[in-house]
């Protein structure tokens, strides 16, 4: 051998030795995943490495959690991403149950249920909403979980799981409080965690439709409310002039940040994506641009005081609220480096800015869209803002060339056309109508609650994306003129204002939204009414109506006839102020062939690669298949997906999401698949990755589907055999 190539020999065995070292002791002992996203940047990412592209296909499933004890019928989805602190991993069942569990074995330690605690209060009220994951706070002994179930927040003891009576009533606090409307009428019910800042917690959430989202501070002791930032400008206060109505802070609702929040702990700078201002389609009776509706908010997370922000979408009647917290990088661009702040959107785009200023990282466009309509008062934004890079992640523009040929014959696709050319359609903010227009991307993206993983090494962002269009019918509503009114009579007219949106015409369910029309069978009267003023799910409350207004629309949606023709007394209105909506829509109803299939070529759902730092794809590939088509030789199409992927050093992305029950792991570098398991129901949820003892664990939550399909009620972890690690 030559002796010149010694040296190098030798420093390449050093090099191999130590990869091998590094790869093993990141998980010599304990690594956390102690926040939602696991981290408060909201990168998703994991330094662990154990588990890589050269071994991850002897993945085997560690333990088996059954959260409701295998009792899931009739339960919603579980969309948690677990934390894990100290070795002890921290959840939320499908009824809204905390627990903790031995990260390592999955043995129980103890659960709370919120359904137990505070129900002789005359300020709670009992709701069952979907939560995406609880939050982690400590001083020495004193460590809690913070949680939201409906309009309470709690603050549990993370040793025993029991309340601690000195946080707000004997350890939860009403959220509908502190809103300046009386909180009898308003429905507040965070889904997302709270983030924890030094000494206090910050939330805002899931509202009605006449609940203003405002995001708020607590003190983590004391539940006491520290400070509001009204998402809806008061006088005097900045935004409040891109109102045209002087008044719509008194009662209009929404502009909520639903999704949650990313934190800049150092700067002590707070990030906060909003959604669209109430109505979600028909903004004729809120003109103007409408902040901070659609907005990224950069605040104060001391103090609640704005330091910038950029709205995404003017006067938003598209329902694209921003879906996710952004994710904060660090990234070099032209020789520069950069704090920066990204965020993914419904419409497909990523906004990147620098984190202090919100300059944008790559450049912005104002670009004409748009404008015509027929619904009547209606005044649209005449451009909206583009980012020039990176291009859409998500199909913005459809023509008929667009249409769904794989799994139509010649005579269904001619009846597809048909239909395609009697709506509105072709790019991005068409306009809603009454004669139905196609919203592409869709109202669940694009990007949606999900989020981006990005890799801070290499500054990689991944991101899941829906390919599926819908049909949005306006509908004029009906205005009463009688003086006098039957109970079914108005029993109709509130089911049209407050109900048909969702549940349909003919309340025959809509999209992912259930049938009522045999309500009956499963509700009384009682039952019924107290489901309209607390929720349920993701259906919020509706605390504003009276009690007059809630037994109108049982006695219509229940078919109780011997009420129907009793004269309705009340003229309540729905609040102070707020007019009727002059519009409503026939509901969320998919473009769909006659099996069921999107009506538009695939790809219908992909995954995404995309350099931050140049703004260029590395790859994009579709995501999700139908095993029917798979048989039949057709190739991947993708598919509807919900819940994000995890990124890990060891050079893998895992992924559930999809409705097709698999849980897989893919070539970060490449988008290559090289794992994929069967789960016992869909994983539409976040995986998390932590490691205990020098074991790394993968662990997603598998609830089931928002599509109908199998239910379920378990966590499940993988980690590698004992021969392979």
């Amino acid at each position: 051998m030559n002796n010149k190539l010694l040296p190098l020999a030798a420093l390449l065995l050093l090099i191999v030795a130590y990869q091998l070292t590094s790869s093993f002791s990141n998980t010599s002992g304990n690594h956390d995943w102690p926040v939602t996203g696991g981290s408060k940047h909201n990168l998703r990412y994991s330094s662990l490495k154990q588990i890589d592209t050269a071994n991850v296909s002897k993945l085997q499933v560690a333990w088996t959690y059954q959260s409701e004890g295998g009792d899931f019928t009739k339960v919603g989805t579980i969309q948690c991403n677990p934390i894990v602190v100290n070795s002890i991993l921290y959840g939320v069942s499908p009824r809204m149950k905390v627990f903790a569990l031995d990260a390592a074995s999955g043995k129980e330690l103890w659960k709370f249920d919120p359904a137990d605690s505070l129900q002789n209060k005359s300020w709670f009220r009992k709701s069952i909403n979907q939560n995406r994951g609880v939050a982690y706070w400590e001083d020495k002994d004193d460590k809690r979980i913070l949680f939201t179930s409906g309009s309470v927040a709690y603050a549990i003891d993370a040793h025993t799981g029991k309340l601690i009576p000195s946080f707000g009533k004997d350890g939860g606090i009403n959220l509908n409080a502190g809103l300046d409307r009386p909180d009898s009428t308003v429905f507040v019910a965070p889904t997302s965690p709270v983030m924890v800042y030094e000494n206090l917690f910050i939330l805002s959430g899931l509202v009605g439709d006449e609940t203003p989202g405002h995001i708020r501070a607590f003190d983590v002791r004391t539940g006491q409310q520290k400070w509001i930032f009204h998402t809806i400008p008061y006088p005097g206060e900045k935004g409040y002039e891109t109102w045209k109505d002087s008044s719509a802070y008194k009662y209009l609702g929404s502009t909520n940040s639903w999704s949650g929040f990313s934190l800049d702990e150092k700067r002590g700078i707070l990030f906060a994506p909003t959604g669209n201002p109430t109505n979600d389609f028909y903004g004729g009776q809120r003109l103007g641009d409408g902040l901070y509706g659609n907005s990224l908010l950069a605040i104060n997370a001391r103090t609640g005081k704005l330091i910038w922000h950029f709205q995404t979408v003017h006067h938003d009647v598209w329902d694209m609220d921003l879906p996710t917290p952004p994710s904060l990088v660090t990234i070099n661009r032209n020789g520069k480096k950069i704090d920066a702040v990204a965020q993914i959107t419904k419409t497909g785009m990523v906004f990147v800015f620098e984190r202090e200023t919100g300059k944008p990282v790559f450049p912005i466009e104002e670009r004409k869209v748009n404008t015509q309509t027929d619904l009547i008062s209606e005044v649209l934004s005449p451009t909206q803002p583009f980012p020039v890079l990176p291009k859409p992640f998500a199909r913005q523009t459809i023509t008929v060339n667009d249409l769904n040929r794989i799994t139509t014959d010649s005579a269904e696709h001619a009846d597809l056309q048909k239909r395609f050319l009697s709506y509105r359609a072709g790019a991005i903010f068409t306009p809603p109508s009454v004669q139905g227009t196609v919203i592409l991307p869709g109202y669940d993206g694009g990007g949606e609650w999900g989020g981006p993983s990005i890799d801070p090494v290499t500054n990689v962002l991944y991101v899941n994306a829906n390919e599926m269009a819908w049909v949005l019918n306006m509908v004029e509503n009906k205005k009463e003129t009688a003086k006098v009114q039957t109970v079914l009579q108005a029993g109709i007219q509130g089911y049209e204002q407050y109900c048909r949106n969702c549940h349909g015409t003919t309340m025959q369910g809509n999209g992912n939204f259930p049938a009522i029309a045999d309500a009956a069978k499963k509700y009384d009267k009682k039952i019924f009414v107290q489901l309209l003023t607390t929720g349920r799910k993701m259906m919020p409350g509706f605390n504003q109506l009276s009690t007059d207004q809630k037994n109108a629309i049982a006695a219509y949606v229940l078919n109780l006839k011997e009420e129907h023709q009793h004269v309705y007394a009340s003229s309540a209105p729905q609040s102070k102020g707020a007019p009727a909506p002059l519009y409503g829509f026939t509901g969320y109803n998919k473009f769909l062939t006659k099996d069921g299939y999107p009506a538009i070529a695939p790809p219908w759902g992909t995954l995404n690669a995309i350099d931050l730092q140049t703004g260029k794809y590395l790859w994009k590939i579709p995501f999700g298949e139908y095993e029917e088509l798979k048989q039949k030789g057709i190739p991947t199409t993708g598919r509807e997906n919900y819940g994000g992927s995890v990124i890990t050093a060891g050079g893998l992305l895992f992924i559930g999401a999809t409705a097709d029950n698999k849980f897989r792991a893919f070539n970060k570098r490449t988008g290559k698949l090289l794992w994929e398991t069967t789960l016992p129901a869909s994983g539409v949820a976040t995986p998390a990755v932590y490691a205990v003892e020098g074991q790394q664990y993968v662990v997603i939550a598998c609830g089931g589907s928002k599509w109908g399909g199998k239910n379920g009620d378990s966590y499940v972890a993988f980690r590698l055999p004992e021969s392979t690690r």
